[in-house]
């Protein structure tokens, strides 16, 4: 009997683009969906995007930005974030979320299976840990090992903003990518469809275009824009270029010693080149402190 599932995931507050992969999941017509993690966190609509999942009654597993916003609201981070520039964004979309947000996004499982689909497990890092990325810098080994020891043979996950799709002698390793901030060049938003035969998975990774202003105007208007500061900043470059600009950025500053502050963007941005894969210029900032010791 033939199945179709969507997985959708790493939404980050981004409604425009969510609300254009709705219009696309309409005509995909799927008989299940599921949602990868990261609802809410890096934009400023994560209480609508929650309150329309759950209003489809779609289930979803717990992303690392629900536990970074759930930090903020349960008081369990370090006294000097209430202060510092670098979390007013996070501090501002902790804010934006509903009181009955909360308790949804904290009862959230970190693996699901799917109710239509055999031998399918669905993370948002890996088994292992939410915050753990898989990509297609990911060796095979590595992702055998991964799925090797599991029951399921297609393990599904999000997490590194980028799509992936790879078959191993043990199974299948497919990342659906992120609908409101991928990091693989593409603006587009970012899902996949798996459809199953009976014996077979055909997995199709699908990108959706949005209106990419509507969400800049949201920053604006919303507030985010001002009081999100130099994180806002960064990630409305993670939009425009579809690649990391915030989690470099913060290790620059680190490796300089200096405060991740809006004056310092500039210098970084001298330095960084989005089309450059992050991890080479994590190889290359490495170097540099070495040099200077």
């Amino acid at each position: 009997m033939h199945h179709r599932l969507a997985i959708i995931a790493d939404i980050h507050g981004n409604l425009p683009a969510f609300e254009a992969v709705l219009d696309d999941l309409d005509q995909a017509a799927p008989d299940e969906v599921l949602v990868g993690g990261d609802l809410v966190g890096r934009g400023p609509q994560g209480s609508a995007v929650v309150k329309e999942i759950r209003s489809r009654g779609w289930p979803s597993v717990r992303g690392n930005h629900e536990d970074y916003l759930l930090d903020f609201h349960h008081q369990r981070v370090p006294e000097e974030w209430w202060s510092r520039e670098e979390w007013s964004a996070a501090r501002w979309m902790t804010a934006e979320l509903s009181p009955d947000d909360f308790p949804y996004l904290d009862s959230l499982p970190m693996t699901l299976s799917s109710a239509v689909a055999p031998r399918l497990l669905l993370t948002h890092g890996t088994p292992r840990s939410h915050s753990e990325g898989l990509g297609p810098w990911t060796s095979d080994a590595k992702l055998e090992r991964l799925i090797g020891g599991l029951e399921e043979s297609l393990l599904v996950c999000a997490h590194t903003h980028r799509q992936m799709d790879r078959s191993l002698p043990s199974g299948q390793v497919v990342n659906v990518g992120s609908v409101g901030l991928p990091f693989n060049g593409d603006t587009r938003a970012q899902y996949a469809l798996f459809d199953w035969d009976g014996s077979n998975w055909e997995v199709e990774l699908r990108q959706v275009e949005y209106d990419l202003e509507r969400i800049f105007e949201i920053y604006d208007t919303s507030g985010f824009s001002d009081a999100g500061g130099v994180t806002s900043e960064l990630l409305r470059l993670e939009l425009t270029h579809a690649a990391p600009f915030l989690v470099p950025f913060l290790k620059w500053t680190e490796a300089l010693r200096t405060r991740p502050t809006h004056d310092r963007i500039a210098p970084f941005l001298d330095l960084y080149d989005p089309g450059e894969p992050v991890h080479e210029f994590f190889i290359r900032l490495e170097a540099s402190i070495r040099d200077r010791i």
